[in-house]
């Protein structure tokens, strides 16, 4: 089968390589003239032959719709686009509303594999009309892993359930792998375990934590020993985000995804805003020391406040928060004599702030 490629960076040019190694023949474009077989799009189509197909993997959003609004110009009737990157599925919709009054399939498709799939195959999920998917089997059937095609493959439904499958896949995704992360700090928080790297590695067979991400964290820590000098700071795709929100809408609690996106918000930030208040009303509340970014003498003496295995924030030279001393407003042991009774405590004495959930400042 002869097919057309559009965008040939790490996903696109594997994908190329593996179709090519299963027989069929793919001309590509990419705009880096050293990754393209031809020099437009134009040229790529007069290359294939009715009915056409294209398979585009490029950025979603304006790059994508941009790129199929030119093909809707360019293919004819019969032909079939198939969009392979990580568009929305209410963007698959509109692409498709786009093409289909001009006789042009649409079919969204979920990849999974990563830089891998070149060797081991893409995890695949369509959305599409039938006839349309039947069109393109023969080029799924090469990309997807060996093996039964249902363990590799699946038509998912209408136009947008392939990327809407492949964006829950990307959820589940986001909780495993924080799982993952936290067994890993909390081993290497604890003094006894001499091996952190081992325990991941004899849980890869036989246990049922067993999984391909499980291996690629042992492979992790032995390229990288204890992560040394890897930064905390994790950027998402936007799949767990939209995950998220079809959740909200939907009504469906998803407790463990939500907070492995919400973490991946937090290792963005050097300083926290929304800890920062919440320690200052622990101040206020319960007249608890509040730790200023220049002060490591207000802790609990005798509680574990960072492991041996993470760094505490550090301030930056001429850094100041709320409440940081002289120039800044009160120091914490002022806070913490002014501060109210702690929740439940019903003392009052000293005290300007209400006991919790009393909403009554005066006396009486």
């Amino acid at each position: 089968m002869k097919i057309g490629m559009i965008g040939l960076g790490k996903m696109g040019g594997n994908m190329r390589d593996r179709l090519r190694h299963a027989g069929h023949e793919v001309v590509g474009f990419d705009l880096d003239e050293d990754l393209r077989d031809v020099d437009n799009l134009a040229a790529m189509v007069a290359e294939l032959e009715p009915p056409r197909v294209v398979w585009v993997m490029v950025p979603h959003g304006a790059p994508t719709r941009s790129t199929v609004e030119e093909l809707g110009e360019l293919l004819s009737e019969g032909d079939l686009v198939i969009e392979g990157g990580n568009s929305k599925y209410t963007e698959d919709v509109e692409l498709d509303a786009i093409l289909d009054p001009l006789g042009i399939g649409y079919v969204d498709c979920g990849v999974s594999g990563g830089i891998w799939g070149l060797e081991n195959g893409y995890g695949l999920m369509c959305g599409g009309r039938p006839e349309h998917v039947e069109i393109a089997m023969p080029v799924f059937d090469a990309l997807r892993p060996e093996g039964p095609r249902e363990e590799g493959f699946v038509h998912a439904g209408a136009v947008g359930a392939g990327h809407y499958a492949k964006m829950v896949h990307n959820g589940i995704e986001y909780g495993l792998m924080h799982a993952y992360a936290e067994g890993y700090e909390l081993l290497t928080a604890k003094d006894i375990v001499t091996d952190v790297k081992g325990c991941f590695q004899a849980w890869s067979r036989g246990t049922v934590v067993r999984s391909w991400l499980l291996d690629l964290l042992v492979k992790a820590l032995e390229e990288t020993p204890g992560l040394e000098g890897v930064s905390e700071y994790t950027t998402d795709s936007g799949e767990g985000r939209w995950t998220v929100e079809e959740a909200i809408e939907m009504a469906v609690p998803m407790p463990v995804i939500s907070a492995a996106l919400f973490s991946r918000f937090a290792s963005r930030q050097e300083n926290s805003p929304a800890m920062q208040a919440v320690a200052a009303l622990r101040g206020q509340f319960g007249g608890h020391a509040v730790t200023m970014l220049d002060d490591a003498g207000s802790k609990d003496d005798g509680q574990v406040e960072v492991h041996h295995g993470a760094e505490p924030k550090e301030q930056d030279p001429g850094e100041t928060r709320v409440g940081a001393g002289e120039d800044g407003g009160s120091s914490p042991a002022e806070v913490a004599d002014d501060a109210g009774p702690s929740s439940g405590s019903g003392a009052t004495e000293g005290g300007t702030g209400p006991t919790s959930g009393s909403g009554d400042t005066h006396p009486g």
